[in-house]
């Protein structure tokens, strides 16, 4: 037999041992995953290369494979989306409602995104998801890690529930078809899926929060400190201008929240508060006092008030559309050559390119224009502009720059640009116009295109441990497929189960396959599985379709590990988190599935789907 010539080949030994010592390595965390998967690659090479197998080409297929090229692109996609601030209206809808109703708003979040994933590929799913998740973390001060894993896991569970819910249940059904000529209909696996889904959220939702790690934001731990510090600032309304028509209600102009209005200066008149009949025109120039917060949402979330404060701050070039915007604070130092002058005959715009956002004074606040206000000692500036133009004052001895309190900003002027591609890709990829890959590489492209981000700005936002991680997996399957190590474990399942009865069988096939998708890749664990469970099936008499759902189930059942699943990388940028929390929280979840599967099966013995 095949699988006899397998177990005596020296080399499939090998390959499991590697495979066992990878996984090792990956879980130690004692070296990085770049380093572990960049040895990984390099030893599968050397080996074949010296006793025969797969080719170079082969195993390096993987840096070349569709899901990894769609992963990137997707985070190029959400690179651009970040760097103009796209969705940050959505988000801030989602923060209205969280606040008045913040646990219903949640729990009706993760049931939207289950409902969405059991209909269309999770990827882009979570990756519209993370920002909004990520802004209610830190609305809650609460680590991202909380809610990140959790998306992932709600949307996997999803995909278990229709035919199209994933690609991995498309190829289970088309090697059903192949095999015995059998069709898995549409709602298929929905009954079996709804219950494993439905143990699977209860876990998500009481187990996991106890199991998930809480890791600190460190840009929120560095950028956070901001305290409830009030800047002077200014905005000019122009053309156009937003606030151009509006009335102050009790006192605060809507477009306005958590900023005090100090002054109007209408011409040469100073129009000082109460502002009860005021109604702002163009030309107007309003005083404002605000904490660095607010101004930097004012500014990440209206392109109208990005440009009325460049204006305001004089003439002078703006940041180009694709620089990287940045805010960062600086003081004025004892004896600094900028003590008794003004603001604007510094001309800061002119000379590094940054402009003055506001000021700060710790023994009084002013009423004036921000280019009318003398500085003194100590006084704190609160900087805007690209990140080239803050590495130039580093070097300003006048200036002593907070490097610790330097953040970027989103940059709002492209964000509809971004919001029309970011919705056309979601669009094709789920109306099935175009494959997501062929989708996301289409998108990201546009975003440079559009200038939404730079090409400097894409290449931070390919992560090399992502790449390097999904391609060395790939040549680890590769590798168990060539040597047939993975098909000698699935017959060695079926002899040794089979004499227990079909529920036996079952659950340690479903066993095997789940294990195995944490390490191969879904899709390949469903195409290689999928025969050898039909042949069980005529072997033992038992209903083939029924076999495939144990392969399609356990093939989803991908939360134990980082790689098991695109989504599971997607969110472990964003959540913080290291190769053994997926560990942790994923595998007590791989087996609660498993175990509900075996009682499933046991309960509807008799049931043929």
């Amino acid at each position: 037999m095949e699988q006899l010539s397998a177990i005596e080949d020296w080399r499939m030994w090998a390959v499991l041992t590697g495979v066992s010592l990878a996984i090792v390595f990956y879980c130690w965390e004692r070296f990085s995953i770049e380093l572990v998967s960049a040895v990984i690659v390099a030893a599968s090479l050397v080996f074949f290369h010296f006793v025969g197998g797969p080719d170079a080409g082969a195993l390096l297929a993987g840096f070349a494979n569709p899901a990894l090229i769609t992963i990137l692109a997707l985070l190029v996609i959400g690179q651009g989306i970040f760097q103009t601030g796209a969705l940050e209206g959505p988000t801030r809808s989602m923060l209205a409602m969280y606040d008045v109703r913040p646990r219903l708003t949640v729990l009706v979040l993760f049931l939207f995104v289950f409902a969405v994933s059991a209909f269309i590929n999770n990827t882009p799913v979570v990756v519209m998801f993370i920002p909004i998740l990520g802004a209610i973390a830190a609305r809650e001060k609460a680590s991202p890690s909380l809610y990140m894993m959790p998306l992932s896991f709600v949307c996997i569970l999803a995909g278990m529930t229709t035919l199209i819910g994933s690609s991995t249940n498309l190829l289970v059904a088309e090697s059903l078809r192949n095999n015995s000529g059998l069709e898995l209909e549409f709602f298929t696996p929905t009954l079996p899926g709804l219950v494993l889904a439905s143990f699977g959220l209860l876990y998500v939702a009481f187990i996991l929060p106890y199991v998930t790690p809480k890791r600190a934001d460190m840009e929120t731990e560095l950028t956070g400190t901001s305290g409830g510090k009030q800047y002077i600032a200014q905005i000019e309304v122009d053309t156009g201008h937003p606030l151009i028509g509006q009335k102050p209600v009790a006192g605060m102009f809507p477009d306005l929240p958590d900023v005090t209005v100090r002054m109007i200066q209408r011409g040469e008149n100073a129009i000082l508060p109460p502002f009860d009949d005021v109604e702002l025109q163009r030309g107007d120039v309003v005083i404002i006092a605000a904490t660095r917060k607010t101004l930097t949402d004012l500014l990440a979330s209206r392109a109208d008030f990005l440009k009325g404060m460049l204006r305001a701050a004089g003439p002078g070039e703006a940041p180009a559309p694709g620089e990287r915007l940045a805010v960062t604070e600086a003081i004025v130092s004892p004896g600094s050559r900028l003590i008794g002058r003004t603001i604007r005959q510094i001309g800061f715009r002119h000379a590094v390119g940054a402009i003055v956002l506001g000021v700060q004074r710790r023994s009084r606040m002013f009423r004036a224009r921000m280019g009318e206000i003398r500085l003194e000692a100590g006084d704190v500036l609160l900087l805007f502009g690209s990140s080239e133009s803050m590495r130039k004052l580093r070097a300003d001895r006048d200036l002593l720059l907070v490097e610790w309190a330097t953040s970027d900003l989103p940059d709002p002027r492209r964000a509809m640009a971004a919001r029309v591609i970011f919705g056309g890709v979601i669009l094709a990829a789920a109306s099935g116009l175009l494959p997501i890959v062929i989708a996301s590489v289409l998108g990201a492209a546009a975003m440079l295109a559009t200038g939404c981000l730079n090409v400097r700005q894409a290449a931070r936002a390919v992560d090399i441990k992502v790449y390097l991680l999904i391609g060395s997996a790939f040549a680890l399957g590769t590798s168990l497929q060539a040597t047939g190590g993975a098909e000698v474990l699935a017959w060695g399942v079926v002899a040794l189960f089979e004499p227990f009865g079909t529920v036996a069988l079952l659950s340690a096939l479903f066993f095997l396959v789940a294990a195995l998708t944490n390490v191969l890749s879904n899709n390949a664990t469903a195409i290689l599985f999928t025969p050898i469970a039909l042949n069980a099936a005529e072997q033992t008499g038992a209903d083939p379709i029924l076999f495939a759902l144990t392969v399609l189930f356990a093939a989803n059942t991908c939360f134990a590990t980082p790689i098991g699943y695109q989504t599971n990388l997607l969110v472990m940028g964003p959540g913080k988190y290291k190769f053994t929390d997926f560990v942790k929280a994923g595998l007590p979840l791989s087996l609660l599935i498993w175990i509900v599967f075996t009682v499933f099966v046991w309960l509807n013995s008799g049931l043929r789907f």
